[in-house]
């Protein structure tokens, strides 16, 4: 009896070990437990502040690019409207070259006419002395080549409308120095002291119509022109070029 009592007190006592036993371990094992939890909190958090860390870079990123989208867009944009207003620059740029070298043409053709003028002023000038002889009254007035003589050498007393056989010898030959140079214009111009510009105007009249009726000048080359000649009578025929026609065409150039 007294043997199955010690055993099962042995028992009993086993029991109790055996339960602390089991007791410590699950306390161990809860805090072993409760140690990888607050690790995975931790780890949890952090990821969390990672995650809210890369939400906010994100962000900041996207605000970059849709800054840098911004202008990008805007450099493009300034890129076109330069290269427009490059384009459009460049063309007027052509054109005003286009305009300078119309502009550089019509002033060649007339500083090309002026010295054209000259140039047949002299050739008129030799043609005249050779024609009308050294003794002749013939001179050169800023391209213009003049002849002239006293008025009583055409006209008797320097009155009327007749002229005098001397004078017609001297028109023959100014009629073949104009038929030489049929490209020249002619004026002839009556001058007296009296200021009656009617008479003058007759009688340059009567020295043009000589030289178109008797020596076949073409009367559209001559201007008959009466003037006050102050202290001087005389008529004078004056050999330049044909101002009207290179004006005209000097309008025409410029109009294109």
């Amino acid at each position: 009896m007294r043997r199955l009592v010690l055993l099962s007190a042995a028992i009993v006592l086993g029991c109790f070990s055996l339960q602390a036993q089991k007791k410590s371990e699950l306390i161990s094992q809860n805090q072993e437990l409760k140690f990888q939890l607050d690790s995975v909190k931790g780890v949890i958090s952090d990821a969390k502040r990672g995650e809210k860390i890369g939400l906010l870079r994100a962000d900041e990123l996207q605000t970059q690019v849709t800054e840098l989208q911004d202008a990008n867009a805007t450099l493009m944009k300034n890129l076109n409207s330069f290269a427009t207003l490059s384009s459009q620059n460049t063309e007027n740029i052509n054109k005003t070259l286009a305009t300078i070298g119309r502009k550089e043409a019509q002033l060649k053709s007339i500083i090309g006419g002026f010295a054209s003028a000259d140039s047949t002023a002299l050739v008129v000038l030799t043609n005249a002395k050779k024609t009308l002889g050294e003794n002749a009254k013939v001179q050169v007035s800023e391209g213009v080549v003049v002849i002239s003589e006293k008025l009583d050498f055409f006209f008797a007393d320097g009155l009327g409308t007749t002229l005098l056989e001397p004078s017609k010898e001297l028109l023959q030959k100014v009629g073949e120095l104009l038929n030489a140079n049929p490209k020249a214009a002619i004026t002839v111009i009556g001058m007296n002291i009296t200021g009656e510009l009617n008479i003058a105007l007759n009688q340059a009249a009567m020295v043009s119509n000589e030289l178109i009726a008797t020596y076949a000048v073409d009367g559209s080359r001559i201007y008959v022109h009466g003037q006050d000649g102050g202290f001087k009578e005389a008529i004078q025929i004056r050999i330049h070029p044909d101002y009207k026609a290179f004006f005209e065409q000097a309008k025409k150039d410029a109009k294109n």
